[in-house]
């Protein structure tokens, strides 16, 4: 048997997470959010889970080597044993993924093989490419996702003690299963990371999603804004610079007040018009989602449009 529970899943987050902020809970819950209101305006086979783009490090080599990873979600109280059959990916995830091959990114969907009943750091992954013009197997995840600098002195990623009680249990699955998959990686090789919040498919492109939950701030040269962390510009910015049929978006839940969370609604815009209509002058922000403080770049939210199943329809 190979099941794991919500106290083992949340053992390992408290161990793999430095610390948990009240931007990464209501980073997390927006996601869920989003992905909740897509499928329910009926688009939900076009957006997929989250994940990791990574890249090589290393001078010479820095950014020259780019692979994009989903996991599998991990079920609670579902047997992963050895002997498993492995599952087919969406048409969706190889639609998806067929765009980042054409840019020059690989692509994979990994999907646990073995996990022992209890321990959730024993999971093993196995990765199938996507997105290439012909199939491809299962393989070991360090035999199939290659990044340039392997790792030769061993780090402990697992070596906090973090309360995870605050995370939702909409989202412990999911956010087990995206940090397992990391770690495991991480293990492997030395390399820059960034998260993917989703991926969403459109009519005749492909977006990369950055989702944030905020309330309108105000600026005098302005008038009411939505920050972004540097960060996620400059991933976003990354893939405008990669372009292809790649565009990506930025999409915010607007909430009434911080505390409430009540939805405003949906917004995006789309990162042509970010470039565009950004403050020039960024300013230093609050507590980002993985601790440290952030740099904010100021979006002019009259520059969002809201995002409703006839924006979709036309995405």
């Amino acid at each position: 048997m190979g099941k794991l529970t919500d106290p083992d899943m949340r053992a390992y987050l408290g161990n793999a997470y430095s610390s948990i902020n009240r931007n990464k809970i209501r980073g997390t819950l927006a996601e869920i959010d989003f992905r909740d209101y897509i499928v329910n305006l009926g688009f939900g086979p076009r957006i997929s889970a989250g994940g990791w783009i990574l890249r090589s490090t290393g001078e010479g080599e820095f950014g020259h080597n780019t692979v994009v990873a989903f996991p599998e979600t991990i079920k609670i109280g579902v047997d992963y044993s050895q002997n498993r059959a492995l599952p087919m990916p969406t048409v969706g995830l190889h639609t998806i993924c067929a765009t980042f091959h054409q840019i020059g990114i690989r692509s994979y969907f990994c999907s646990p093989r073995e996990i022992v009943e209890g321990d959730a750091t024993s999971v093993k992954w196995s990765a199938k490419q996507l997105g290439v013009p012909h199939e491809t197997e299962y393989l070991d995840l360090h035999e199939a996702i290659v990044i340039h600098r392997a790792r030769v002195k061993r780090y402990n990623f697992l070596s906090h003690h973090t309360d995870t009680s605050s995370i939702p249990m909409n989202a412990v699955e999911e956010q087990f299963s995206i940090q397992n998959l990391l770690v495991s990686l991480q293990n492997q090789y030395i390399m820059e990371v960034s998260d993917i919040d989703g991926i969403l498919w459109g009519q005749e492109n492909t977006y990369p999603i950055e989702i944030k939950e905020k309330t309108a701030g105000i600026d005098a040269r302005i008038g009411q804004y939505f920050g972004l962390d540097i960060g996620p510009f400059v991933k976003l910015a990354f893939y405008a610079a990669k372009r292809g049929n790649l565009h990506s978006i930025y999409v915010v839940r607007e909430i009434d007040n911080e505390e409430d969370r009540g939805l405003i609604a949906w917004r995006y815009i789309t990162f042509s018009r970010i470039a565009q209509f950004a403050s020039w002058i960024f300013q230093g922000g609050g507590q980002a989602m993985g601790g440290g403080m952030s740099g904010v770049v100021k979006i002019p939210k009259s520059e969002f449009s809201v995002l409703d199943q006839t924006a979709l329809g036309k995405l």
